[in-house]
């Protein structure tokens, strides 16, 4: 069977699920949540820093997806319009943590993760573009996921963002000038455990 065969089966049984969910099949919705699941914490997990915070944000852009999920009207890729919601809330719930974290403050004086089932070498590679994401600042972090991850347009990065098309070139060519210098720094780096590496 040919590549382009399979996926358009995988992508049939999508719709399938999604009509079935949409129509209030349980199973069915439980099916999609599950196959979903992976998918937008890793995601998430690329769009900000720390595992703990990308549980929380992963549930809360499940639960969107979720919530939303009579509004697809089926046009266009269904897991496209998934990371558009995930994307949406992970923001969303970002602002709110940032919002409460600086009320806090005042008061007393803010590569993915894949599925830990995935194989090992691509569990180990996502870990580390994790790791690089994690030394860039958030507003080119969150323009390189978009576009390399995502895969959407600069313009359609400024809409999402709501920032100058301008802004979004520049932070996206920053971004990447910085992982680039964090990759070829941490290749030229010692191994662990060797003289000269972190023990």
């Amino acid at each position: 069977m040919r590549l382009a065969t399979v996926r358009e089966a995988a992508m049939s049984a999508v719709d399938t699920r999604v009509a079935a969910a949409q129509a209030g099949d349980r199973k069915a919705l439980a099916a999609l949540v599950t196959e979903l699941l992976p998918r937008v914490r890793n995601l998430v997990r690329y769009l900000v820093r720390g595992d703990g915070d990308a549980d929380d944000l992963a549930q809360e852009a499940m639960i969107a997806i979720v919530r939303g999920l009579p509004s697809h009207r089926g046009e266009g890729s269904f897991t496209a319009w998934a990371d558009r919601v995930a994307v949406r809330a992970t923001f969303a719930g970002v602002r709110r943590t940032r919002r409460d974290r600086a009320r806090l403050d005042a008061g007393a004086d803010l590569a993915s993760v894949p599925h830990p089932d995935g194989p090992p070498d691509e569990y180990a590679a996502r870990r580390a573009t994790v790791r690089l994401l994690d030394q860039i600042p958030d507003d080119q972090r969150h323009v390189v996921v978009l576009h390399h991850v995502l895969g959407l347009s600069v313009p359609e990065i400024a809409d999402e963002l709501a920032v100058p098309f301008e802004t979004v070139r520049s932070r996206l060519r920053i971004g990447i000038g910085k992982l680039r210098a964090l990759h070829a720094e941490a290749a030229a780096a010692p191994p662990a455990g060797t003289p000269g590496g972190t023990p």
